[in-house]
């Protein structure tokens, strides 16, 4: 079980991602809260830093959330 993102925004695409099969690794490291992980082999590069305390969270939420939409549109 991993700690929930201190932001709401965040929180919810991280879920998004985690519903979509992609997986979270704690590391938490500088600004660095974790790293999400896409769940298919052949997309090593699906990779998403997750800041403790971006700048602006609403925009990075929408980052993950159309990470994740294009990787299930590449699906090999």
């Amino acid at each position: 079980m991993r700690s929930k993102h201190p932001n709401k925004e965040l929180e919810a695409a991280i879920r998004y991602a985690e519903l979509h099969g992609w997986t979270v690794h704690m590391r938490p490291r500088g600004k660095t809260w974790g790293i999400l992980v896409c769940p298919i082999k052949e997309h090593g590069n699906h990779l998403k830093s997750i800041h403790a305390t971006p700048g602006r969270p609403e925009n990075r939420a929408r980052e993950i959330r159309r990470l994740v939409d294009r990787c299930k549109t590449e699906t090999p």
